[in-house]
């Protein structure tokens, strides 16, 4: 007796899926074979004549020629215009379409990615050393510390006491006079982006930071009043030491770079008011040169040194931007580490 050979469940869903898998090959042969033969518009009566005749008849060449595929014409490849990004494209064209979802969706996402990610290295560093977690900061600090050895300077410096009556709110002018200094750097950079120090390009790209730039309004507008705002802290910073006294001796020197810091300040606001290059910025560096060619005995040489010449022109323009951005930013950079220097060596005057 033949003994019943029974299949499994998986073996029975192999064979129906191989039965399956062979029915759908022969059918796609098929649709192969019956678009081949489509693709050729030439009859099937044609394709199963002989073609070792040697002279076909005329109602056969017109058959021919009737069912024959004519020639396809050249097809040139174009390529499809590049993808464009939402919000670089915006930022490109000044257009506004939905801008912050976006911008709101990086931030949440990813400041709640970066948390995920810090977590779980934190987690895992603990778990792997056995050691309580260290701040990277303080990671940071140990390894900048270990080669070069700037902690014990630096913390003679950093961690010198203040005294109680220093602070007072009159004795931080010189300190906000110094941020906004740090703002004046951090807007000017923002703002050279698109500025052109030309007379033909000048004002237009004034207009266009005004205009097209996003925010370009607002940070000129920083820069114009952290201007104002700095002349003012500068001159109520030495108003407050002269009535104090604390240019007497021993900080003599600390008087004269802080008027040093007075005078390059006001430099700032003179060669910057000529940049905007119109009606108003042209007159008032004619006038405020004038004013510096009637210093005796040097004046001529001060009035043709800031124009470039006898008249204000565009050489006048490249000087004034050039001290703005150049010259004035790095002698103001030198002063203040020296004056910061000689307060932190004497300490802050004693008030009266």
């Amino acid at each position: 007796m033949r003994r019943k050979i029974t299949l499994g469940p998986i073996t029975r869903a192999l064979h129906r899926f191989f039965l399956i898998g062979s029915l759908l090959v022969v059918i796609l042969l098929a649709f192969v074979v019956v678009h081949a033969l489509a693709e050729s518009n030439t009859p099937p009566s044609e394709l199963s004549s002989s073609s070792s005749a040697k002279a076909p008849s005329l109602e056969r060449v017109e058959r021919i020629l009737k069912y024959s595929t004519p020639p396809r014409p050249l097809i040139t490849a174009e390529l499809p215009p590049p993808k464009q990004d939402p919000c670089l494209h915006c930022h490109i064209t000044g257009e506004d379409k939905n801008l912050w979802t976006p911008l709101a969706r990086w931030a949440v996402f990813g400041t709640m990615g970066l948390i995920f990610a810090f977590g779980m290295y934190r987690t895992g560093s603990v778990i792997l050393q056995r050691k309580r977690w260290k701040p990277l900061t303080n990671r940071t600090v140990e390894w900048v510390d270990e080669r070069y050895e700037i902690s014990e300077p630096l913390s003679k410096i950093l961690r010198k006491p203040v005294p109680k009556y220093a602070m007072r709110w009159f004795y931080c002018l010189g300190g906000i006079t110094a941020f906004l200094f740090v703002v004046q750097g951090i807007t000017g950079i923002m703002l050279a982006f698109y500025y052109k120090p030309t007379p033909e390009a000048a004002y237009a790209s004034i207009q266009f930071i005004e205009t097209q730039v996003r925010f370009g309004a607002a940070i000129r507008a920083i820069h114009h009043w952290a201007a104002n705002g700095m002349i003012l802290m500068c001159t109520a910073h030495m108003l407050r030491v002269f009535i104090m006294g604390a240019y007497k001796n021993p900080r003599e020197l600390n008087w004269v770079s802080g008027v040093l810091l007075l005078v390059l300040t006001l430099a700032f606001g003179f060669t910057g008011y000529l940049l905007p290059w119109d009606q108003r910025a042209f007159w008032a560096t004619t006038v405020g040169t004038e004013i510096a060619g009637s210093i005796p005995v040097i004046g001529n040489l001060a009035l043709v040194f800031l124009r470039v010449g006898w008249n204000v022109s565009g050489e006048t323009l490249s000087r004034f931007y050039a001290l703005h951005v150049i010259g004035l930013p790095l002698l103001t950079v030198v002063t203040m580490l020296a004056h910061f220097a000689m307060v932190r060596r004497q300490g802050v005057m004693r008030p009266l």
